[in-house]
């Protein structure tokens, strides 16, 4: 493992319509470690549920929103799993339609120099958040119902595996993030999940990805028990939102340390997203990611293994801003990545 220290990347969605401008920013701000952007605001196929939704059973687009609807429920099912049985790639695949930032990004990485790039870093939504959007015919999520939930697990797996398959040609490392906003309701009266259930089907997913040699990173960008996520075999990377969380995220420390110890990786989402307002500055955002680091240390962590293992990103992902602000903010990251690597 090379020494991440300050690394930056991103979360995944952006607010541009413009899927090669979208790519500039990526490249320009985050070049070391790049993502392919989702852009919601272009279409809206590229939303965070719609876009991961093509040949899974039952999944219909209905006036921009995603609903289960199928005529013959056993049937899809069995097409289904006829294909994920077969491990048929091509068949989970996302289209162009429903996501030009995508192929737009691999077009660009084919005639850049690559020489720069540690990373290339996919994104897939969570299953807790993926069928917790979705609805069946009664207006009732499907994360209710345990053989849909199976097979969208299952799904978004393929989807994952196609995206390592379709970048492997360029022979760099790779990191899949799952983005789980859901999991800030784990431990609820009123979440029908709990933290046994999380922990085994990301044991799951990260079985199943381990066979292709990516990286498996959880983005979720409320607070949450960190020791689900910690303590979850083949997880490889936390991503949190460390400007509004990081207080609560620190006391986990005992479980964090052990993580770190079996080779985990923690990404600070140091750089604000609803917050930012331009006054925010490297060398503050820095200082804070310091006073995380100090309360660790004070609690046994190895404060140089923090820093070998420590990315940073925007605490949330950037869709639904303005360009500008999503500009700013892409600046930002840039800007404290430079500095953690120059001062810390």
């Amino acid at each position: 493992m090379i020494n991440l220290k300050g690394l930056a990347t991103g979360i995944g969605s952006l607010p541009l319509s413009d899927a090669q401008s979208a790519v500039d920013l990526i490249l320009r701000y985050v070049p070391a470690l790049p993502f392919w952007p989702q852009l919601p605001k272009l279409d809206a196929r590229e939303g965070m549920l719609a876009q991961f939704s093509q040949n899974l059973p039952g999944l219909k687009l209905q006036d921009g929103n995603l609903i289960f609807s199928a005529q013959d429920k056993e049937k899809e099912l069995e097409l289904f799993y006829d294909r994920f049985i077969a491990q048929d790639l091509e068949y989970f695949k996302i289209t162009p339609d429903f996501s030009r930032g995508f192929y737009a990004f691999y077009e660009r990485l084919n005639k850049i120099d690559l020489s720069g790039v540690e990373f290339i870093k996919c994104q897939v939504t969570g299953p807790f958040t993926f069928c917790s959007g979705v609805t069946d015919s009664d207006g009732q999520a499907i994360l209710h119902d345990e053989v849909l939930m199976q097979a969208m697990v299952k799904g978004l797996s393929m989807k994952a595996l196609w995206q390592l398959e379709y970048f492997k040609k360029f022979s760099k490392r790779m990191i899949m993030f799952f983005d789980e906003p859901y999991l800030t309701g784990i431990g609820s009266a009123y979440t029908p999940v709990n933290r046994n259930e999380v922990m085994d089907v990301y044991a799951e997913l990260a079985d199943t990805l381990k066979s292709r040699g990516g990286l498996i990173g959880i983005h979720c960008c409320g607070n949450t028990d960190w020791s689900m996520l910690t303590d979850t075999a083949g997880i490889d990377i936390i991503n949190f939102d460390a400007f509004n969380f990081q207080e609560r995220f620190v006391l986990y420390a005992d479980n964090l340390n052990r993580f770190l110890k079996k080779g985990g990786i923690i990404c600070w989402g140091i750089v604000p997203t609803q917050e930012f307002d331009g006054t925010q500055s490297p060398e503050l955002l820095a200082q804070k990611i310091e006073s995380g680091l100090d309360i660790l240390v004070k609690k046994g962590v190895d404060r140089q293994l923090l820093l070998e293992r420590l990315l940073i990103s925007p605490a949330c992902g950037l869709g639904t801003l303005d360009i500008k602000k999503a500009e700013g903010i892409l600046n930002l990251l840039n800007q404290t990545s430079v500095f953690i690597q120059k001062n810390l």
